[in-house]
């Protein structure tokens, strides 16, 4: 059986996790406490549209983080990466389930010093993995010097940040709040910190593809993407599965994002396979490239 490592793995919607998971998809900026109703399909409601009829249509709840286990048990995932669960519960995870997630912590720039310090609690004394930067939700480009403090504390820890990298669908905000170019300010300025573009920074490929040969700490993961289009001719991805199979197969590691698809993880770890990929870069994209990024 091919040894798997997931870079996305959603959280239940359960609790808190839907609470929060339901206020990061309200309008952008500060609340206002007369503001009115939004027009349909505004905002993350977009995103209905744009993949409604699509292979990413519908998000599905993953259910029990037993379950989820179980099925990474079944298709040989050894660890993964789990996105929205609320940093209260980061240290319960982790005590229940051993060694099978990667948590990273939500930190809100704004906090100033006092996040900072809350990011510190939460890995030593509950064992984050990492911190989260997803600008798409509160409209801050990842590259904006509120979240310094941040990355020079994460360099301290020596833990690694995943940072939003691609366009989104949220036509209430900028586009280009995950461009890739965000990142080339982050690494000048912290070359310690160890940086995963979580999406792959699409469409802006040929930016992600520059920014990874010029930073030896900047990876990607491919998040959020159908791993069957990444050999689709005309999708934009050429770019990336030819150097991702040459000068960047070291920094390439998969995302699986289940709950976008409605599939089990045999079904994409195929797509996967059947990637026109040498056999040792594929080894590498599901596996020993997330083994090395965690270690080093």
């Amino acid at each position: 059986m091919t040894k798997v490592i997931d870079m996305e793995i959603g959280a239940p919607k359960t609790g808190r996790a839907k609470e929060i998971g339901e206020a990061i998809r309200d309008r952008p900026g500060t609340p206002f406490p007369e503001s009115l109703d939004r027009p349909d399909g505004y905002g993350f409601d977009n995103y209905n549209h744009i993949f409604g009829g699509g292979d990413t249509g519908g998000t599905k709840d993953p259910g029990s983080l037993e379950r989820t286990v179980a099925e990474m048990d079944a298709s040989g995932v050894e660890f993964g990466l789990l996105t929205g669960a609320p940093n209260a519960e980061i240290g319960q995870i982790h005590r229940d389930f051993p060694g099978r997630f990667k948590i990273f912590a939500w930190i809100n720039p704004l906090d100033g010093m006092r996040g900072v310090r809350e990011l510190e609690r939460l890995v030593r004394e509950d064992g984050a993995d990492g911190l989260r930067v997803s600008s798409l939700y509160n409209n801050l480009a990842a590259s904006d010097r509120r979240y310094y403090p941040l990355y020079a504390k994460c360099c301290e820890l020596n833990v690694p940040v995943r940072i939003y990298t691609a366009m989104t669908y949220a036509n209430d905000r900028s586009y280009e709040l995950g461009h890739p170019r965000h990142l080339d300010t982050i690494a000048i300025d912290f070359p310690e910190l160890r940086m995963v573009a979580g999406l792959a920074g699409w469409p802006w490929v040929g930016d992600m593809i520059g920014l990874m040969r010029r930073h030896p700490k900047l990876y990607c993961d491919t998040a959020a993407h159908r791993p069957r289009h990444f050999g689709t001719s005309g999708s934009g991805w050429e770019q990336f599965l030819q150097f991702g199979n040459t000068l960047l197969q070291d920094k390439v590691m998969t995302g699986f994002s289940r709950y976008l698809f409605n599939c089990g993880y045999d079904e994409l770890i195929d797509e996967y396979m059947n990637l026109p990929l040498k056999e040792a870069v594929k080894e590498k994209w599901l596996y020993r490239n997330a083994i090395n990024f965690f270690a080093d």
